[in-house]
């Protein structure tokens, strides 16, 4: 009874939330804003976003300041999802967490690279501090790649970073760091699916992540052989070690003499049939994409509470990340007919109440 009365609740509860969701008119109304404090008060006075940026000031707000507030607003959305999936839930609590964490130490590593890491402290998220082991204020204090180490300790991420110390006079390999962090990431995903759900549950979740992560390693494959005639050991090295294309099918994409022949081998593949189709400007586009329509099938047709849950999640970080890039759009004066082409869920939301 509990655990019935638990999924119907879960069910009821995100697609609820999920009906709350920006409209495409208010999709048009906020491309036609002209600053970062317009969408600000847009999305405070017309949209669900109103709570999470009551204390805004649209005269004095600026794009990461909106964009923390976005996201706190996402993160809380899940917790109190998790609260309501009695069977995964409190597992599945840890990747918006893991996740994060993992973004901000990317973040400060580019600004450490970039002779700035004290910038970290105006991007701070305030609201990830109560959640995370790590000292994100010591961040914004690093000076050398030791400083960085040192603020992960008591973490797992230190023992992940400490083979990329750099050579001097050799950049940071950002790359190999940004791989090896977001695999133990996935891995951390699959071994809950694996551990704690089963049956037609663990399959939706795994071909959720899955189909995702082939796109992530396809768009890398491009790009690499593209804008930087890597060779195929780098590009075997720079791939997420998950995914359903066959190892035959994938190892020839790595050694594959060119972006096109990439593509070609792509097409053969499952998840290539049914979705290298998907209008798109560049591969990188495909895998958020694509994400966000399985998801957007998941809440609507699926019967189990982690699917939709995490279906949830994924459909409101897409909106969040339109936002941001209408905001960066507005801030670069980009008309928005140019902004349109870089959205996600505008092309496919059809709510136009």
């Amino acid at each position: 009874m509990l655990s019935t009365f638990s999924s119907n609740a879960i069910l009821s509860k995100a697609r609820a939330m999920y009906g709350r969701r920006l409209t495409k008119q208010n999709y048009k109304e906020l491309l036609a804003c002209q600053s970062v404090g317009e969408v600000a008060n847009y999305l405070k006075t017309r949209t669900v976003y109103s709570k999470a940026l009551a204390g805004i000031d649209q005269n004095s707000v600026h794009r990461g300041q909106l964009e923390a507030k976005l996201k706190q607003k996402l993160f809380e959305d899940y917790a109190s999802l998790c609260r309501y999936e009695i069977s995964v839930g409190d597992h599945f609590a840890q990747y918006p967490i893991m996740r994060s964490e993992i973004e901000q130490i990317l973040h400060s590593i580019l600004l450490l690279e970039a002779g700035t890491p004290e910038d970290y402290l105006f991007s701070l998220p305030m609201y990830l501090t109560r959640h995370t082991h790590i000292n994100l204020t010591s961040l914004s204090q690093i000076k050398s790649y030791d400083d960085l180490l040192s603020a992960l300790s008591h973490t797992p991420y230190q023992k992940l970073l400490e083979g990329f110390k750099p050579i001097k006079g050799i950049p940071i390999n950002y790359t190999g760091i940004e791989n090896t962090l977001y695999t133990y990431l996935y891995n951390s995903v699959f071994e809950v699916i694996d551990r704690y759900t089963h049956g037609e549950t663990a399959r939706q979740l795994r071909d959720i992540f899955n189909s995702y992560i082939d796109l992530i390693n396809y768009a890398r494959m491009i790009r690499l052989k593209t804008s930087y005639n890597a060779g195929p050991d780098f590009i075997r090295s720079s791939l997420l070690p998950f995914g359903n294309i066959n190892k035959r099918i994938l190892n020839e994409m790595i050694e594959a003499e060119n972006a096109d022949a990439v593509t070609k081998l792509m097409e053969q593949t499952t998840v290539g049939k049914h979705f290298l189709k998907i209008e798109h400007s560049y591969a990188g586009e495909i895998s958020s994409r694509v994400k966000y329509m399985t998801c957007r099938h998941d809440i609507h047709f699926s019967t189990h509470p982690s699917v939709v849950m995490i279906s949830y999640t994924f459909i409101m970080e897409t909106e969040v990340r339109d936002i941001i890039t209408i905001v960066e759009g507005i801030r670069y004066k980009l008309p928005p007919e140019e902004i349109v082409k870089l959205l996600v869920v505008y092309h496919f939301n059809e709510r136009s109440d």
